[in-house]
């Protein structure tokens, strides 16, 4: 199914997926453990901590859902989910003064921009694979 995917975009795509799930996963559990690295500064920005909380859950469980190996039109919504949240941890740092914090949203867009394409360029020809095999069936 996925030797229409090129390998070395497949590797890339592993692996911004597996770094994007495993910083949201430890941004969310520092979130609901209220670890003060990010709760402090979370607070200060004027969220309240029950938002900071599911938040973090959410996280979590998008990470979780990111590593699962179907689920694709539930990992779509995970990347949406996780863009919403660097666009307003971006809006937030340059409205508090939290410009580094502004930075690292940036990045962290563009790898999520990169995987997403990625991700749907690598499902694109997982559902070719599998029209392709429903069609020599039929006949």
């Amino acid at each position: 199914m996925l030797r229409q995917f090129k390998s070395r975009e497949y590797l890339v795509a592993r692996t911004l997926l597996f770094l994007i799930s495993f910083f949201f996963a430890l941004s969310g559990y520092w979130e609901v453990t209220r670890h003060p690295i990010t709760y402090l500064k979370t607070i200060q920005m004027g969220y309240p901590p029950y938002f900071i909380v599911a938040l973090g859950v959410a996280k979590i469980c998008g990470a979780v859902v990111l590593l699962l190996p179907r689920f694709y039109r539930i990992k779509e919504w995970v990347f949406a989910g996780f863009t919403f949240d660097v666009v307003f941890a971006f809006v937030s740092g340059l409205a508090t003064g939290y410009y580094v914090d502004a930075v690292k949203a940036v990045f962290a867009f563009v790898a999520i921009l990169i995987c997403y394409c990625l991700f749907w360029k690598q499902h694109e020809a997982i559902r070719l694979g599998l029209a392709a095999n429903a069609g020599k069936s039929l006949t």
